[in-house]
């Protein structure tokens, strides 16, 4: 059976306030590269709107009169001005509205989930806090806890609803906050560290094993 990982718990002051051990089965493995880019792909194909779309000869106004008679002209056949090959006219094969989500097998949504978590552990970038309190519901409340930790970029995960900090936190484009449900492999990635807090840290771990 492997060991867990002990990490350090800190406040957010960033003084450390006691030790965790995290579950080696939910942030420790192996790098699974391949399965992290097919879930970010995935997650991202899932988020297309797919409403792009180009207009068929059924679909472009005019066109109806053939512009001049089959035979005798001189001139190649045509039966309508809004053929393809005619500047105005219709497109061929191009974009229609689709739905371009798709689903990985769940144990493979599982399996990048853990590794996600267990690079961000082994690259140093795993942050356990005891607690987020806000005394203020303001963004610099956030950014001050932000300047606190020596972190520039970071996806928050938490255990329950805290709107406080949801709203304190949705204006700074290098700061996101998600609950436990919520996290993803995509949102994990993109951002430099991973703050969760200690009451997250069971329930993230059994999302993963």
């Amino acid at each position: 059976m492997a060991e867990p990982v002990r990490m350090s718990v800190r406040n957010q002051r960033n003084e450390s306030v006691g030790e965790i051990a995290l579950p080696d089965g939910a942030f420790g493995g192996p790098a699974r590269r391949h399965l992290l880019y097919e879930t970010v792909k995935m997650q991202l194909a899932n988020r297309r709107a797919g409403t792009h779309a180009t207009k068929t000869r059924a679909l472009v106004s005019g066109g109806g009169k053939k512009p001049w008679r089959q035979k005798g002209t001189g001139r190649a056949r045509a039966g309508s001005t809004r053929s393809p090959l005619w500047p105005g006219g219709a497109s061929v094969f191009g974009p229609q509205p689709r739905d371009y989500s798709y689903r990985l097998p769940a144990s493979a949504r599982r399996s990048a989930l853990r590794a996600a978590l267990a690079d961000k552990v082994r690259e140093g970038k795993f942050v356990v806090l005891d607690r987020i309190e806000l005394s203020e519901m303001k963004t610099k409340e956030v950014v001050r806890m932000m300047h606190d930790l020596g972190l520039q970029s970071a996806l928050i995960v938490i255990a329950e609803e805290d709107a406080k900090l949801e709203r304190a936190a949705r204006n700074l484009p290098n700061v996101r906050v998600l609950r436990v449900g919520g996290a993803n492999v995509y949102d994990i990635l993109r951002f430099d560290h991973l703050v969760v807090t200690q009451p997250a840290i069971a329930l993230l771990a059994g999302r993963v094993e």
